[in-house]
């Protein structure tokens, strides 16, 4: 579904991607972990076009998107459903035109079909009859599943997630975490995730990724990550300050 192929970004004098390799396998939940500042948004933002490397591949189903003009690259977009770390909603809409604005913005559908969808949505993430609620009613937990809502109303083949259980507590992150699980079983889709909480990281991946110094140093499914005897993932994994990750 996803292959990124030798990227290289550097922003000034800071190199960020450093000949990176990953493929993203499609109907699985792959999980991207690394340290705070270590490249992992900048990766999410390169997988969905928003930044351009500087050389390398990005492939989606095949086509590199890296080479696309704005329009195709849009096209390409369409795929795509993102939640991002706070939610991002539209304080000025209700919780139903928030999850119907990509199918407003993007497809000529009857007010009627949307509807009908933006209750099938928020059915999915357990929030049935919020569409006239605003966001500012919403606890932090509610306001990710409208945004999970939102990120899945048209049907998209690929999810990312920006730090989904960031700013939650324990209930609410395991909540979050099986809604996860559940929405990509549901929808058959493939979903790239990036967290620091350890817990939820064995929890939903499929498969996790280790991003250390601008490359992908370990790849594979939770029990290889578990069984590692690289000195860098097992600090992490630890989260021991004895080790080869530098403490700022």
């Amino acid at each position: 579904m996803i292959q990124l192929n030798a990227l290289h970004k550097t922003f000034g004098k800071q190199k960020v991607l450093d000949g990176l390799d990953l493929g993203i396998e499609a109907g699985k939940i792959t999980v991207i972990i690394g340290r705070s500042g270590g490249g992992k948004s900048v990766l999410l933002k390169h997988i969905i076009g928003l930044l351009r490397p500087d050389s390398g591949e990005v492939l989606i189903d095949g086509v590199d998107i890296t080479k696309l003009g704005d329009r195709d690259l849009n096209e390409i977009r369409k795929k795509f459903g993102m939640l991002f770390q706070e939610a991002a909603l539209f304080d000025s809409m209700t919780v139903g035109e928030n999850v119907a604005f990509p199918l407003r913005e993007h497809t000529r559908m009857k007010e009627k079909e949307i509807r009908e969808i933006v209750a099938d949505r928020l059915h999915a993430v357990g929030l049935t009859g919020v569409e006239e609620k605003m966001p500012s009613e919403l606890s932090g937990g509610m306001r990710k599943r409208v945004g999970l809502a939102r990120a899945i109303a048209m049907h998209p083949q690929i999810v990312l997630f920006d730090e989904p259980t960031t700013g939650l507590d324990p209930v609410m992150t395991e909540a979050i975490n099986r809604l996860i699980i559940d929405t990509q079983k549901r929808y058959n889709l493939t979903c790239v995730v990036i967290s620091h909480d350890i817990q939820s990281i064995f929890e939903i991946g499929d498969r996790i990724a280790m991003l250390y110094e601008g490359k992908i140093i370990e790849y594979g499914t939770p029990e290889k990550l578990r069984a590692s005897q690289n000195p860098v993932i097992v600090q992490f994994l630890t989260g021991s300050i004895e080790g080869p990750i530098h403490i700022m």
